[in-house]
C-alpha cells in the first residue's frame, strides 16, 4: 500500500473517531458485557479499505489503554479490529462488493470482534468463556450490524464516497 496524505489522514481521524467515540461511552464500553459504539464504525472499512482498517486499530489501542484492562485488552482489541476490518473489506470491499457481500462482511467483523474479544474478557473477568462471547456478540450485533452497515450502506450511495474513490 502506498501511503499519501489522503490515506494518513483517513488513519488519523478514524482512530480519532473511534478513541472519541469509546472513552466518552466509557461505561458500556469496558466489561464483558458491553456495547462498544464506536464499533458501528468498523463496517466503513469496506469503503475506506487498510487506512480505514489501520485508523480503527490505533483507536482501539488508545481506547484500551485509558481503558485499563491490561496489554491483552489493548493488543487483542487491536488485533480483533484490524483482523476483522481487513476482512470485511477483502469480503465487501468498494470494487467487490454487492449489497450481500458488504453485509456478509459486517457479520464477519462481528464474528471475529465476538471471537477475539469475548475470548479474552472471559479470561480477563474470570467467567465462562460463553458468557465472554455472549456479552460481546450482543454488543457487537447492535453496534456493527444494526447501526453501521446501514451507515456504510449511505456513505457508500453519497458523494463522500464518489470523492473518496
Amino acid at each position: 500500500m502506498k501511503i499519501n496524505t489522503k490515506k494518513l489522514a483517513v488513519v488519523a481521524v478514524f482512530a480519532s473517531l473511534y478513541t472519541i467515540g469509546v472513552v466518552f461511552l466509557a461505561p458500556i464500553s469496558f466489561g464483558v458485557y458491553q456495547v462498544r459504539l464506536a464499533d458501528a464504525m468498523l463496517p466503513l472499512s469496506m469503503i475506506f479499505g487498510v487506512p480505514g482498517a489501520l485508523g480503527f486499530s490505533l483507536g482501539c489501542i488508545v481506547s484500551n489503554v485509558y481503558g485499563g484492562l491490561g496489554i491483552i485488552d489493548i493488543v487483542g482489541g487491536a488485533a480483533a479490529n484490524l483482523v476483522a476490518c481487513t476482512l470485511a473489506w477483502y469480503i465487501g470491499g468498494r470494487e467487490r462488493g454487492r449489497g450481500f457481500q458488504r453485509f456478509l462482511g459486517s457479520i464477519v467483523e462481528t464474528g471475529i470482534v465476538t471471537l477475539i474479544v469475548g475470548g479474552y474478557l472471559s479470561l480477563i473477568f474470570q467467567v465462562p468463556v460463553e458468557f465472554g462471547l455472549l456479552g460481546v456478540l450482543v454488543g457487537s450485533t447492535i453496534a456493527i450490524n444494526v447501526i453501521g452497515f446501514p451507515i456504510e450502506e449511505v456513505i457508500r450511495r453519497s458523494k463522500i464516497f464518489r470523492k473518496y474513490s
